[in-house]
């Protein structure tokens, strides 16, 4: 089915109003829940022919974050679908207020490669959730997934309803967005992000932006240094570096840097082994351009650890350096250390940058917590831990500035993908007529609403 056909389609379908009624919201979502449990191992499968992603890491940020979306919505979906009272002026008396959460209509969902199963359909479970039809464009830097992806949803959802729209990005998604969508949910880079922006405008079609940035991760002296050595390899090395939330570059006390680097490469080490290439716990680059890249980076500063490179396996080893001169994003498994004396010379570091995706603080110190996380923005947070944040349903999850707009996850998902409508109904047993012309009583109207 061409673009133009499967948008008429969906036009069509959408204005039936056959996707409004919550059963049949909660119908879709269970058939999406089946759908995935059946296709489980090919998705675990596709994510390592794509990226050599371990298993464990590939359920638990990709399979398993959207049986935990799906688990959440069906239980809240009902309630976030109820209209809301709220209160009304006592001069509009007598009126009740509410806000109903409407269904946008169609949407249009753009996925990245670097988790190219869970932030397609993360966004998914939003839409089906708030009542819309839904095209979702995979990468196709990830082809696997992508043609995982699309039997799938072929397999489960009419494409009046769900589809997936293959092919290159370049060329796909210009055409796409000939079309006005009721809200476009784009994950991948700032610059892409940009463009998306740009097509989107004359529509006047609203879009989120789940974008990335230079991740900060702040390292106090006074810490626990093994715990945070631990956690910041794991956060850092998780998918290979290949995260848009991984910690980009790490703001360590003079006092304790050496210590730092000493535990950081002892966790390397337990972790992955002496030879990480042969470690079936680390992923790979996803191709050779963005292995070329990453190389690249290796010669901006000094290698304390790692440094190791395959281009066949297209494998770069967890790095560690310092005196690196990268003022992009790295996306990879490369971590400068820097060292600051003060805090407030890490703060005025960071905020060089434009505003993170996230910011990691290790401390035990709660007045370096307070600090860092007034005085910087970014989009979400985690004290003493990296990654963690994301997984939480509670939380909402999105950028700020550069790094992104709109924000999602559990009912921030839900809200993102619906209208809240304004609905005010007055009775008609009493009719005030100071508010009709000829108009008197001003002196009464000043004091009420003062």
């Amino acid at each position: 089915m061409s673009i133009e056909n499967t948008y008429q389609a969906q036009q069509a379908f959408f204005a039936s109003g056959a996707t409004f009624p919550y059963a049949y919201r909660r119908k879709q979502l269970k058939l999406l829940k089946k759908a995935v449990k059946r296709y489980e191992r090919r998705i675990l499968a596709a994510l390592h022919a794509d990226l050599h992603k371990p298993p464990m890491e590939a359920f638990g940020s990709e399979v398993g974050l959207v049986y935990g979306e799906i688990k959440y919505c069906l239980h809240n979906l009902k309630r976030w679908m109820r209209p809301e009272p709220v209160s009304s002026p006592f001069m509009l008396y007598p009126s009740k207020s509410k806000i109903h959460r409407a269904p946008l209509g169609q949407t249009l969902i753009i996925g990245p490669w670097n988790y190219p199963f869970s932030l397609i359909m993360t966004p998914l479970i939003g839409a089906i959730a708030g009542g819309n039809c839904a095209i979702l464009k995979p990468s196709e830097l990830a082809p696997h997934t992508a043609a995982v992806i699309a039997n799938l949803v072929q397999e489960t959802f009419a494409p009046a309803y769900v589809t997936v729209v293959d092919g290159e990005g370049s060329e796909v998604i210009p055409a796409l967005m000939q079309h006005r969508f009721d809200h476009v949910f784009f994950t991948g880079s700032t610059n892409v992000g940009k463009k998306i922006l740009e097509m989107a405008a004359p529509h006047l079609s609203p879009v989120t932006l789940e974008l990335g940035g230079k991740s900060p991760c702040v390292v106090d002296d006074k810490v626990d240094i093994q715990v945070a050595a631990k956690r910041i390899i794991w956060g850092k090395y998780f998918n290979a570096g290949q995260t848009c939330i991984a910690p980009d570059y790490v703001l360590v006390h003079a006092k304790v840097k050496d210590a730092l680097i000493t535990a950081m490469k002892k966790a390397i080490a337990s972790f992955y082994g002496d030879n990480p290439a042969t470690s079936k716990d680390y992923a790979h680059i996803i191709n050779k351009k963005r292995f070329d890249t990453l190389s690249s980076y290796l010669s901006k500063g000094t290698i304390l650890h790692g440094g190791d490179t395959d281009a066949a396996n297209l494998y770069i080893g967890p790095t560690l350096m310092e005196n690196a001169a990268i003022d992009e994003e790295i996306f990879g498994p490369i971590l400068p250390i820097m060292t600051y004396e003060h805090l407030g010379d890490a703060i005025q570091y960071i905020k060089q940058h434009p505003a993170p995706l996230s910011l990691y603080v290790f401390t035990k110190r709660s007045s370096t917590e307070k600090t860092l996380i007034e005085q910087l923005s970014f989009g979400g947070a985690c004290v003493n831990n990296t990654l963690g944040h994301y997984t939480n349903v509670e939380l909402p999850f999105g950028g700020v500035g550069y790094s992104g707009m709109g924000q999602y996850h559990g009912k921030y998902n839900f809200l993102t993908f619906t209208h809240a409508k304004a609905v005010m109904k007055t009775g008609t047993w009493l009719d005030v007529k100071l508010k009709y012309p000829p108009y008197r009583g001003l002196g009464f109207l000043k004091r009420l609403m003062k």
